[in-house]
C-alpha cells in the first residue's frame, strides 16, 4: 500500500457519518459516538497499513466502534449501580438490574439509514444556535475536520472547535433525543435541517468574507449532504426541492469567474 494514510483518509470521509449514527444510535450520545467513531479511526491507522484495507472497511470501523461502545457502557453501568448502591436506603431490597449491554447493542435497529437521518436531525436541532448547527453537521455528516471547518468559513481553529464541543454539550444538557420527529414537530424541525445545508451551499456560491468570490468545495459538500437527505427523506418534497436549487446554481459556478478569478 503505497500511501495507507490517505487510504483511511478517503474511507474516513464516506463512511464516518454511518460509522457515528450507528454509535449514535446505540449509546443515544452524540459526543460520545463520535468518540468511539475516532478510536475506531485510530485502529484503522494503527492496523490497516499492515493488514491492508479491508474489503468492507465501513464494516470494520462500525465493528471496531460497537466493541469500544460495549466497553464505555458496561463502565457507565457498573458506575451507576455503584453510586445506587452508594444511596440506597438499607431497609429496602436491591436496586433493580437495567438490562444487560450486549442484550441492549444487540436490539439495536441495524438500519443505518435511519440511523443518518436521526444524526441529520440531531445535528441540526433547533436548540443549538446556527453556527453551531453548521459547524456540527460539517463534522458529524460532512467528515470534515475542525480545522477544514475552520479553512472554509475563515474561522480561528479554536472558535470552531470550541462550537463544535458547546454544541454537543448542549445536546447532552437538554436530553436532545436521537430521533427523527414525526407530526407537528416535522416541519419546523425539517426547515432547520434544509437551513443549514443551505447556509452550507451559500457560503460556498457567494463567500461572505476573504478573497475569494466562491468557495466551491463548500457547495460540493453542501450537495452530497442534500443528496444524501433527498435519499433518506424520499417522502419530503422540500428536501428535493432543495436539492434541485443547488444543482441549477452549482452548475453555473464554472461562469461565474474568469480566468482572472
Amino acid at each position: 500500500m503505497t500511501d495507507p494514510r490517505g487510504a483511511v483518509e478517503a474511507v474516513w470521509r464516506i463512511e464516518s457519518a454511518r460509522v457515528t449514527a450507528t454509535l449514535a444510535g446505540i449509546t443515544h450520545d452524540v459526543g460520545l459516538a463520535e468518540e468511539l467513531a475516532q478510536d475506531a479511526l485510530v485502529a484503522a491507522l494503527e492496523q490497516w497499513p499492515t493488514s491492508g484495507v479491508p474489503d468492507n472497511p465501513g464494516a470494520w470501523l462500525t465493528a471496531v466502534g460497537k466493541r469500544r461502545a460495549v466497553d464505555a457502557l458496561r463502565k457507565r453501568q457498573r458506575w451507576q449501580r455503584r453510586l445506587d448502591e452508594v444511596g440506597r436506603d438499607p431497609t429496602t431490597g436491591p436496586p433493580p438490574v437495567g438490562p444487560d449491554v450486549d442484550t441492549v447493542v444487540a436490539g439495536v435497529d441495524d438500519d443505518i439509514g435511519d440511523d443518518r437521518l436521526r444524526l441529520v436531525f440531531t445535528a441540526c436541532h433547533p436548540v443549538l444556535p446556527v453556527p453551531s448547527r453548521v459547524a456540527l453537521t460539517l463534522r458529524l455528516l460532512g467528515g470534515l475536520t475542525t480545522a477544514e471547518i475552520a479553512r472554509a468559513f475563515l474561522a480561528p481553529e479554536p472558535t470552531v472547535a470550541q462550537r463544535i464541543s458547546r454544541a454537543k454539550a448542549t445536546l447532552a444538557r437538554e436530553r436532545v433525543p436521537f430521533a427523527v420527529p414525526s407530526g407537528a414537530e416535522l416541519a419546523p424541525r425539517l426547515a432547520s435541517v434544509t437551513e443549514v445545508v443551505y447556509l452550507i451551499f451559500n457560503e460556498g456560491y457567494a463567500a461572505t468574507s476573504g478573497g475569494d468570490w466562491m468557495r466551491p468545495g463548500l457547495c460540493v459538500e453542501a450537495l452530497r449532504l442534500g443528496r444524501v437527505l433527498a435519499r433518506l427523506a424520499p417522502a419530503e418534497p422540500e428536501v428535493h426541492g432543495l436539492v434541485a436549487l443547488m444543482e441549477l446554481q452549482h452548475s453555473r459556478g464554472p461562469a461565474r469567474t474568469g480566468t482572472d478569478g
